[in-house]
């Protein structure tokens, strides 16, 4: 459901082969992913020169999860590099350009509550399932027809905003209906409703 495959006329792309992320304990980090989620760690590399550390995590699909560690790197930055906290009413998800806001992993619809639970019950706080429609505050209490993914959110021990996420329904060319916003459309966006 969700995304129907598209032809590329340009290039022969198969999906992504891996997102590297940087984590600031790779142990903690791995105990995470694979003990928490159950990404099984495929791949380790020591850097040169003392650099660090570039681990990668089986995602499901033949795709990767890899992290970065770096000895000296900066300390993580909310509401520039990643989000303030998790989605819901009130909350700030605004990153800056060229950040990655989150990592949603696909899920199916029916496993959904299972899955929360089992996160809750490893201590992680989730948020309660959404379900995204159209509608105007592109929320709808129950799963309706008009729902096109459910989802919930969690951070990893690294700050990261991660999504367990499933497509409840095929998109058709009348989902592709907004123009899209330039840089020069900013002022629009911040005056006041």
């Amino acid at each position: 459901m969700g995304m129907t495959p598209r032809e590329n006329k340009e290039y022969e792309l198969r999906g992504i082969n891996h997102l590297a992320l940087v984590c600031r304990d790779m142990e903690e980090t791995v105990d995470f992913y694979q003990n928490v989620l159950g990404m099984p760690l495929v791949k380790t590399i020591e850097l040169p020169g003392n650099m660090g550390q570039h681990f990668f995590f089986d995602c499901g699909n033949g795709d990767s999860l890899a992290f970065f560690w770096f000895p000296g790197a900066p300390e993580r930055s909310p509401g520039v590099a990643s989000p303030e906290g998790m989605p819901g009413p009130g909350s700030e998800i605004t990153t800056a350009h060229g950040s990655m806001n989150h990592v949603a992993f696909d899920v199916y619809p029916h496993k959904m509550e299972e899955y929360r639970q089992k996160l809750l019950a490893r201590g992680i706080e989730v948020t309660p399932i959404i379900n995204h429609d159209d509608s105007p505050k592109q929320m709808s209490k129950e799963w309706t027809d008009k729902v096109f993914v459910r989802s919930m959110y969690f951070m990893d021990p690294n700050g990261i905003l991660l999504e367990f996420a499933a497509w409840t329904r095929a998109f058709t060319e009348a989902d592709v209906e907004h123009r899209p916003a330039r840089a020069a459309d900013r002022d629009n966006y911040l005056a006041p409703a």
